[in-house]
């Protein structure tokens, strides 16, 4: 005959339970402490990888700082150098005309020297330069010599020999240009009026690509058909 002890239901589930969680930490401990003695630790994995997104996004922000950075570099590069062409410019543009006054000084320095001689007039500088494809800049310095208690008026002529370019056809300009009454816009820059000397300057038209080959200046008393002087300029 045996005697068995009675064990209620609920407390069989109870000790079921108890060693289903027993069991199951044994083996998550083991898991960890078998990825821990293999090499690989979960937690310090994932500690590392929060740091380097932390590092990520950190270096993303100073790339995109950077990139601004360049960008506004670049912008400030740019007006540097149209700053520095510009400058450049007028470097040029200014030692031009210095060296245009320093003739002109000379000039005059030579003049007031011989105020004594006989009164006469003269074109004492007649230059032409191409201004752009279609027009050239004529530059002229008309005096008069001795002393003259009157002002001188009259105009200047320019009779422009040229030689039309490799485009031109059957239908382009004359090679002789008769100034001012083929370009009547010119009239007033040739139109004088001084005492002792003036400076002549203006623009006349071409046919693009035309050169010029020979300019001739007359210069005429208001009323009077016979020039008082008489310049030519050749290029070759």
């Amino acid at each position: 005959m045996a005697v068995r002890t009675a064990l209620a239901w609920p407390w069989r589930v109870v000790g079921v339970v108890a060693l289903l969680l027993i069991v199951a930490g044994m083996w998550w401990w083991g898991f960890d402490f078998g990825q821990i003695f293999g090499g690989f630790n979960r937690r310090e994995i994932e500690t590392r990888m929060a740091a380097l997104e932390t590092e990520a996004v950190q270096l993303r922000g100073e790339v995109a700082e950077l990139r601004a950075r360049s960008t506004q570099l670049e912008s400030e590069l740019g007006m540097a150098k149209g700053a520095e062409a510009t400058l450049g410019k007028q470097a040029r543009e200014l030692q031009s005309e210095n060296s245009q006054l320093k003739e002109e000084v000379v000039f005059l320095q030579k003049l007031f020297a011989d105020s004594s001689k006989q009164a006469g007039l003269s074109i004492q500088r007649l230059a032409v330069e191409r201004e752009r494809d279609d027009a050239f800049r004529f530059t002229l310095l008309v005096v008069r010599g001795g002393s003259s208690s009157d002002d001188f008026e009259g105009h200047l002529g320019l009779q422009v020999t040229l030689q039309p370019g490799p485009a031109a056809g059957a239908a382009a300009r004359p090679p002789v240009l008769s100034l001012p009454d083929e370009q009547p816009d010119t009239a007033a820059a040739l139109t004088v009026k001084f005492k002792y000397y003036q400076k002549v300057e203006g623009t006349f038209r071409v046919p693009p690509g035309a050169q010029v080959r020979t300019v001739t200046a007359r210069l005429y008393e208001a009323g009077q058909t016979t020039p008082r002087a008489t310049r030519t300029l050749s290029n070759p």
